[in-house]
């Protein structure tokens, strides 16, 4: 047996830029949809102070691989005990022969795929011409979720909100400067009326993005609800809204579909897509400049065995991490 490879998040870092974390996720949505992926549902387990996510997948063909990803979230952590919101780890394995490759760090992974997905979503989903942005929670997801809509569309304004003021007047400053974008701090969400697209990336446990603060034409990143307690869109809203989602199943037990389903306002068949069939080709994107589209984004450990694979590869021709043997 060979050496495990164990890379940090800094070593993570130093290997990819976003624009890779793309590209690994948007071919591994094209391999789902041709069967060149497994990709099943996450599994839950509950606690008091928050949740762990198990969620694997694998690529399938000459280079098979197998991730698995274990997360915590304990949306109480950074006040509470100084540490992420989020923390984990990915376990890579040769898909062919169940070796064991590598342990990596999972949040600069877990940032970073969640963003790429908003960023293939929006491509497809956000109307031409879309300027104005605005972002609802200002935490860390909050940061790449406006790095996710400014590589897919040419913003001019972006307004940011949270239900901590001052959490939203530091990422105003913060990501300013480090985009180059007007951005403004709102107490509320009446900036919403004017926005082409709107981003939802809070811990919220009850819906607050509502039909009528949302225009015709609007798309819609829901990227807050990963568990089922958790809710952003409102159910009429979600009724309203031509919905592609990540994963129907997942989506269905954990995501803002499943307080559709609860409430009654939809059922599974008012999904129009998959991400990955738009991504294909299989099925359309937007077709229709006044409508409402929502991509209801839950996360998929396909996400994450594209970005370890490329990370892995990345990491054996740059030398980097650690090796540990099992022998």
């Amino acid at each position: 047996m060979s050496d495990l490879l164990i890379l940090s998040r800094t070593d993570i870092a130093e290997l990819m830029d976003y624009g890779d974390y793309v590209d690994a996720v948007e071919a591994a949505f094209r391999a789902a949809v041709e069967g060149r992926a497994v990709a099943p549902p996450a599994s839950a387990l509950h606690v008091p102070a928050g949740s762990f996510h198990a969620k694997g997948a694998a690529l399938l063909g000459a280079e098979a691989a197998v991730a698995i990803k274990v997360n915590g979230n304990f949306p109480g952590n950074p006040a509470a005990n100084g540490l992420p919101t989020v923390q984990g780890v990915i376990y890579l394995a040769d898909g062919a022969n169940g070796r064991p490759l590598s342990v990596m760090d999972s949040i600069e992974v877990t940032i970073n795929r969640t963003g790429a997905a908003t960023t293939l979503a929006a491509r497809h989903l956000a109307r031409a011409g879309s300027c104005v942005a605005t972002i609802c929670g200002a935490g860390v997801q909050g940061r790449i979720q406006l790095k996710a809509i400014a590589a897919a569309a040419k913003l001019e304004r972006v307004h940011v909100w949270d239900a901590d003021a001052a959490r939203s007047i530091a990422f105003a400053q913060e990501m300013s400067v480090e985009l180059g974008l007007d951005i403004c701090a709102t107490a509320d969400l009446s900036p919403v009326r004017q926005s082409d697209i709107v981003v939802t990336g809070s811990s919220a446990r009850r819906a607050f993005l509502t039909s009528d603060l949302v225009r015709p034409g609007t798309f819609i990143a829901a990227v807050g609800a990963d568990n089922s307690d958790k809710s952003e869109i409102d159910p009429g809203l979600y009724a309203k809204s031509l919905v592609v989602v990540d994963s129907l199943e997942q989506c269905a037990e954990i995501g803002d579909l499943h307080h559709a389903l609860v409430a009654g306002a939809v059922t599974r068949e008012h999904v129009h897509a998959t991400l990955g069939e738009v991504v294909a080709g299989i099925k359309p994107g937007r077709t229709d400049d006044d409508a409402i589209t929502l991509f209801d984004s839950t996360g998929m450990g396909l996400q994450d065995v594209a970005a370890a694979v490329a990370i892995y590869q990345r990491a054996l021709a740059a030398g980097a991490g650690t090796r540990l043997s099992l022998n």
